[in-house]
């Protein structure tokens, strides 16, 4: 983990289950995965905070995951 920004992250992504209101938000930066071959991740809440990167295929896993854990 790093806590100094993304050099490639220029726009972050939010999860689109993260609500108006806060809360518990992940974003993502897919610009930064091209130029890369890494996916930077980010508490949201904490912007200048750590940033964890996995790899895209470590990143779709996730993705698959949460959408079939989803109600």
């Amino acid at each position: 983990m790093s806590n100094t920004p993304y050099p490639n992250a220029t726009t972050w992504v939010k999860s689109t289950y993260s609500g108006g209101e806060g809360g518990q938000c992940v974003e993502w930066a897919p610009a930064a995965v091209a130029t890369s071959g890494a996916v930077p991740i980010r508490d949201s809440k904490v912007p200048h905070g750590p940033i964890l990167t996995v790899s895209p295929a470590a990143w779709a896993s996730f993705v698959a995951f949460a959408v079939r854990s989803d109600g």
